[in-house]
């Protein structure tokens, strides 16, 4: 099962890169960026460690899920990837649509993401405290994020 989970981790982050590659080399790279945004090339190696630890941190709750915590920690963990699935092709791919607004519409979802993440956290502790522990890395991460997100669409508000 550990497989599935990260199979299901990696397809997350596939479908997160398909939607990204056209827009770093185009409007992204063209756009203005917060002072702390880091080269383009950290993103890969950071999501792959952090889809990782997200897959083997869902699995050690599903080994779990007879624990009636697990009834409220696994469809969090199911939440929080689909927030996750769905703000890369807002940020990247709808500039292209609707231009500085899916910055904003984008910030909204991380930051629904950011508070998924914190709830799953504390849903995984009583479940299996190294599954949150696992977590942690990946809210920094995104708390990180919603920072690059939010500087993003103030210094592109005007398109």
């Amino acid at each position: 099962m550990l497989i599935a989970f990260l199979a299901i981790a990696y397809a997350v982050a596939a479908f997160g890169a398909l939607t990204t590659i056209g827009a770093v080399n185009g409007w992204y790279s063209r756009s203005l960026h917060v002072l702390w945004t880091p080269p383009n090339a950290a993103f890969g190696p950071v999501w792959s460690v952090l889809y990782t630890l997200i897959a083997v941190s869902g699995w050690l709750v599903w080994r779990h899920r007879g624990h009636r915590n697990a009834t409220v920690a696994l469809p969090l963990f199911v939440v929080q990837l689909v927030l996750n699935s769905l703000w890369t092709p807002i940020f990247f791919g709808g500039y292209g649509l609707v231009g500085p607004a899916a910055l904003w519409i984008a910030l909204v979802v991380i930051i629904a993401l950011d508070l998924a993440v914190a709830a799953t956290i504390a849903a995984f502790w009583p479940v299996s405290r190294l599954a949150a522990v696992l977590l942690l890395p990946y809210l920094v991460w995104i708390l990180y994020a919603s920072t690059l997100n939010w500087g993003d669409a103030a210094l592109n508000a005007l398109g």
